[in-house]
């Protein structure tokens, strides 16, 4: 039976707290501010990616979520595996060079490749489908061509295929240094602190819309660099303190001020959307109702406990410490009911325990001033949230078994849709 080159690996989404929003260079992906973000756990949202090399293969192949895609028509993805191969070949020819025999370095730089991938939450709805699906392809074409660079410098590669996935290719917490170089050899992402530091921070996802978006991250923050006046005063004054003061809240496990510059930030990046020509408004009534009701329950509650942010789109991230999940899940999952036809354990996975039963979602309030809120906002119409994602802070890439391929043994997707 002959070798089979491939990898397989599953990447994170991440969110970030700092945002980034407009590029100095749209070729390269060179940002004109740094961000900051929290990788969340695979257990709940991740790409699994597949990656085969094959001298047999007629071309380069794509398949997203079954559906195969035409790997041409991505001028982002052939970067990255572009530069990859590039990567790779320059390892074939130091082998080669140091003495290697020519029948022991495999030309896997020149095969043609085939690629298969699923999320497993809807892509381009605001849940950093691109940044997981950028970082998980890198990854695997690392573990493929057995590439010596480190994670830094990999997330590089990913960088050239979306912004974001830089920073999906650490767990933790992660900086993308925006760097100041035409080249972009400064632009790259470095772990600020791993998932162990801070394990008691914990998520909620509220998916107000799982459709794609109408305007594009691409398209929407070339439009605000070109047009806003906003814009231009958070990259010069405004971001660089907040990035300073976010790494020490980090290092200090301080929630209050991660918190408040995590929904500043948020707010300020849609503003700056707002003060777009043509605006742009990625949030809806149910995204504005959703941070009155956080601040409402930091009220409730005497102090800040829980931070919200938005991505370009309408579902919120909703950070706050584990001691506090429950309360917030208690209201969200009994001011937002799922729809009928909706199970309970769909609406909400209760990955953490939160409820005794599938039957309390939605139905339970324990404490006192928290119901007393619940009952002051009310319910809003049923399925106005799809559903409710629970995680935490999660790791970075991991390298799967070969049993856990999406490809069979002919190279082919083993779920392919027609």
């Amino acid at each position: 039976m002959s070798t089979r080159y491939e990898a397989t690996v599953t990447a994170p989404v991440n969110i970030a707290v700092i945002k980034y929003w407009g590029k100095r260079d749209s070729a390269l992906i060179l940002p004109t501010n740094s961000s900051l973000s929290v990788t969340l756990s695979q257990d709940h949202l991740s790409t699994r990616t597949s990656i085969r090399a094959s001298a047999d293969f007629g071309k380069d192949r794509l398949w997203l979520n079954g559906v195969e895609e035409d790997i041409a028509a991505s001028k982002r993805l052939i970067n990255s595996i572009t530069t990859a191969r590039k990567l790779r070949a320059a390892l074939e020819q130091k082998l080669l060079a140091e003495g290697a025999a020519a029948e022991t370095v495999v030309p896997l730089s020149k095969w043609s490749l085939h690629v298969c991938s699923e999320n497993n939450f809807p892509t381009a709805a605001g849940l950093a489908s691109s940044a997981s699906g950028y970082a998980a392809l890198v990854k695997a074409l690392g573990v493929l061509f057995d590439l010596p660079q480190s994670t830094s410098d990999l997330s590089r590669v990913a960088r050239v295929g979306s912004g974001s996935a830089c920073r999906s290719m650490f767990g933790g917490f992660v900086a993308w240094q925006a760097g100041v170089s035409d080249d972009g050899h400064d632009s790259f992402a470095v772990q600020v602190a791993d998932r162990q530091h801070w394990p008691e921070l914990q998520a909620l996802i509220l998916v107000a819309s799982d459709k794609k978006k109408a305007i594009s991250s691409t398209a929407g923050m070339q439009t605000t660099v070109e047009t806003s006046e906003l814009f231009a005063e958070r990259v010069r004054s405004v971001v660089p303190k907040r990035m300073e003061a976010m790494q020490r809240a980090i290092s200090e496990r301080d929630f209050g001020t991660f918190a408040e510059i995590t929904m500043r930030d948020s707010n300020q990046f849609h503003a700056v959307c707002l003060d777009t020509y043509p605006p742009i408004s990625y949030m809806n009534d149910i995204s504005r109702s959703i941070v009155s009701l956080v601040h409402a329950f930091n009220a409730a509650r005497g102090r800040v406990v829980a931070a919200y942010t938005y991505d370009a789109g309408p579902n919120a991230v909703i950070y706050a410490l584990k001691d506090d999940m429950r309360d917030l899940v208690e209201l969200f999952t009994y001011c937002f009911p799922r729809e009928e036809s909706t199970l309970p354990d769909a609406f909400y996975p209760d990955s953490f325990g939160i409820f005794d039963s599938a039957n309390q979602v939605g139905q339970r309030l324990t404490r006192p001033e928290v119901a007393q809120l619940a009952e002051t906002a009310g319910k809003f119409p049923a399925g106005s949230v799809r559903r409710i994602i629970h995680t935490e802070v999660g790791d970075g890439p991991r390298v799967l078994t070969v049993s856990e391929s999406l490809l069979d043994d002919a190279g082919m997707p083993k779920r392919a849709k027609e």
